[in-house]
């Protein structure tokens, strides 16, 4: 009988550390992490500059979290602004839909954040509908821009 009780209790020990396992697996596969090349050229209309910039972003499509960590080098001055924007295809430009720092403040680098998309923002960034731009106060309609093309 006590072997049996034991026998029992090392079982569900078992499976509840499989279950455990499982749930971590689960809830980690679902974050997509990818980067965007930011460039003067794919600004509308381009610009002509030596700046580049990459964001790391992750997305977690279950709880629609969006996290963000952009870098710049050689802007023509400090970054004045910097926003994701949206819907657009490459070579459109759109309205600014999330501020990447905070609005009215100096923007310091790296620019790191996060923030929880409504359901139709997360299908436009699904979709591909976003670009990043940087703007600084020689171009301030934006400096460099990346389009986000989350992986499928």
């Amino acid at each position: 009988m006590k072997l049996s009780i034991v026998r029992k209790s090392v079982i569900l020990a078992a499976c509840l550390a499989a279950a455990v396992a499982t749930s971590t697996v689960v809830s980690t596969a679902a974050s997509q992490s990818f980067s965007v090349t930011l460039t003067g050229g794919q600004q509308v209309p381009p610009v002509n500059t030596p700046a580049t910039g990459t964001a790391e972003l992750i997305y977690d499509p279950t709880t629609r979290v969006l996290t963000w960590n952009v870098t710049c080098s050689e802007l023509s001055g400090p970054a004045t602004m910097a926003h994701f924007h949206g819907p657009a295809a490459p070579g459109k430009n759109a309205p600014p839909v999330i501020w990447l720092s905070p609005k009215g403040s100096s923007v310091e680098m790296p620019i790191k954040g996060e923030a929880t998309l409504t359901p139709e923002q997360a299908q436009q960034f699904s979709a591909g509908e976003w670009y990043i731009n940087v703007h600084t106060q020689t171009h301030q309609a934006g400096e460099i821009r990346g389009q986000v093309t989350p992986p499928k």
